[in-house]
C-alpha cells in the first residue's frame, strides 16, 4: 500500500509540475505582449530588446513542457480528464511558442519605425493591442485554473479582434492613400496589426484546448468571426519571411 501510495503521489507531483511550467511559460508570454505593445506604442527600445532576449527561455521551458508530457504519456498511462490535459498540454506550448515569435515580431518592427509626426493615430493600435493582451491573459487564466467558462469568454471575443483588425486595416490603408510618406510607416503597422490578429487566434486556440481539457467536449470549429473588410485579401498576401 505504501509503494502504490508513493506513486499516486508522484505521479500528482509531476501533473503538479506540468501545470507549474505552462503557467510560467504563460506568464514570459504575457510579459513579451506586454513589451512588444509598450515598444510601439512608446517608442520604448529598452522593451523591444526585453522581449526578444525573452525567446530562448520560451523556447527552452516548450521542450521542458513537452519533455515532461510524453514522459507522462509513456510512463504513467493516464486516463480520461488527466489525459486530456497532457495531450492539450503539448499543443498549448506550440501556440505559447508562437505567441512569444510574434511578440518579438512586432518588438523588432517597432524599431524600424519612423512615424511621420502627427500624421498617424496609435489609438486604435492601441485598443486592439489592449484586447488581445486581455484574451491571452484570460487564455493563460484557463490554463492555470482549469476554467472552462474563462476559455469560453476567450472564444466569443475572437470576434472582436477581428473587427478591430478590419477597421485598422482601413484605417491605415488610408493613411496611405492620403499621403505617400506615410506608406513605409503604416505597411509595419500593418505587420504589427496582423501579427497580434494571429496573437489572437492563438489565444482562442489555447481556450479551444482547454475547454476540451476540462469538459471532454469541444468548441464548435466555426468561430465566431468579425466581417471582413474588402480590403482584407491584400493584406493576407502580404507574406512576412519568418517571425523569428
Amino acid at each position: 500500500m505504501a509503494d502504490r501510495s508513493h506513486i499516486v503521489k508522484s505521479y500528482e507531483q509531476e501533473l503538479g509540475q506540468l501545470r507549474s511550467m505552462m503557467a510560467q511559460m504563460g506568464g514570459i508570454v504575457e510579459n513579451q505582449v506586454a513589451l512588444a505593445l509598450s515598444a510601439i506604442a512608446d517608442r520604448n527600445e529598452e522593451a523591444a530588446d526585453a522581449a526578444a532576449r525573452q525567446d530562448p527561455e520560451v523556447d527552452q521551458l516548450e521542450r521542458e513542457v513537452e519533455g515532461l508530457a510524453i514522459r507522462l504519456l509513456a510512463l504513467r498511462s493516464p486516463m480520461a480528464g488527466d489525459l486530456r490535459e497532457i495531450v492539450a498540454a503539448l499543443k498549448i506550448t506550440g501556440d505559447l511558442e508562437r505567441i512569444g515569435d510574434y511578440a518579438s515580431s512586432i518588438a523588432r518592427r517597432s524599431l524600424r519605425i519612423r512615424m511621420p509626426e502627427n500624421q498617424i493615430s496609435l489609438s486604435g493600435l492601441r485598443s486592439m493591442g489592449r484586447l488581445v493582451q486581455e484574451n491571452l491573459r484570460r487564455s493563460i487564466d484557463a490554463i492555470t485554473q482549469q476554467d472552462s467558462n474563462r476559455a469560453m469568454e476567450v472564444w466569443h471575443s475572437d470576434r472582436a479582434v477581428d473587427e478591430y483588425y478590419t477597421a485598422l486595416f482601413r484605417e491605415l490603408v488610408t493613411y496611405m492613400m492620403e499621403d505617400a510618406r506615410n506608406i513605409r510607416a503604416c505597411t509595419e503597422l500593418l505587420f504589427i496589426a496582423k501579427n497580434l490578429e494571429r496573437i489572437g487566434d492563438h489565444a482562442t486556440n489555447i481556450a479551444e484546448r482547454v475547454f476540451y481539457a476540462v469538459t471532454g467536449d469541444n468548441l464548435p470549429s466555426l468561430r465566431p468571426r468579425g466581417a471582413p473588410a474588402s480590403a482584407l485579401t491584400v493584406a493576407e498576401t502580404m507574406q512576412e519571411p519568418d517571425v523569428r
